[in-house]
């Protein structure tokens, strides 16, 4: 007779039953965001469990941003918000070791793509919310940490104004690993805020002219940009994403 044919059989524990169970509610529609599940005491009642197992099991679907607290300790589904999901994708990314070449690689990808669908489908509102984005990084060019976080502002916007939530959320982890990097970068290059400048401005008027190929085009340039910033400040385009990444990742207002 064979040997260890059959792995072991694993026993959730019960705290991670009850997220699971109320999860798979959620999932399957029969609760909906804003309906309210209860309060601990009545989950309590309903799972035979004790009230710690019940917190945990609440905890880990808070975390996840399925779940928030209201009014009289009630609890009511909500919807993950992006930052909280692009900020734990982004941690998972970092302590999996990946490169800034895969990094790179994924951004030649979406970028040219996302404003692509957004020369498509922009409105006028995220258009005046781009050009105000553009006048603050023009004023605020020398202050290095608040241009990055306008860099990352402008990039969200183009992928809101793609109107497509899985390009949203599937190039939101990689924008986070990308805000410390272009700190270094305007550290080690002078002429990195002005041309970045340019390429966003270049980018927002074929936005407004809603040509597709000319957004396309200032992306791919930008992209090659970041990719010469970055080989200029000695990052090694093969090794892992550097532990300040993580760091700036943890600093977030948002948690696992």
């Amino acid at each position: 007779m064979k040997q260890n044919i059959f792995e072991k059989i694993a026993i959730l524990p019960a705290y991670r039953q009850v997220a699971d169970a109320i999860e798979a509610q959620i999932m399957k529609g029969e609760i909906k965001p804003e309906e309210p599940i209860g309060t601990e005491a009545d989950l309590v009642a309903q799972f035979g469990v004790n009230r710690s197992t019940v917190r945990e099991g609440i905890r880990l679907l808070e975390q996840s941003g399925m779940l928030r607290r209201g009014e009289k300790r009630r609890l009511y589904v909500s919807l993950p918000g992006y930052d909280k999901l692009a900020t734990r994708i982004s941690r998972s990314l970092v302590l999996h070791k990946v490169t800034f070449r895969e990094l790179v690689e994924t951004l030649e990808i979406l970028e040219p793509n996302t404003i692509a669908m957004a020369a498509k489908n922009i409105t006028n509102e995220q258009l005046d919310r781009m050009e105000k984005n553009i006048e603050q990084t023009e004023e605020l060019l020398e202050d290095r940490d608040m241009l990055s976080k306008l860099d990352m502002e402008y990039h969200s916007l183009i992928a809101e104004a793609a109107d497509n939530k899985v390009f949203l959320l599937a190039r939101e982890p990689a924008g986070l690993l990308i805000y410390p990097a272009t700190q270094y970068i305007f550290e080690a290059v002078p002429e990195a805020p002005s041309r970045l400048l340019d390429a966003h401005k270049k980018m927002f008027e074929a936005l407004k002219t809603k040509d597709v190929e000319l957004a396309r085009t200032w992306m791919d340039k930008h992209v090659r940009d970041f990719v010469k910033g970055l080989l200029r400040t000695g990052a090694n385009l093969d090794g892992p994403i550097a532990k300040p990444h993580l760091d700036h990742l943890l600093s977030l207002d948002t948690y696992l």
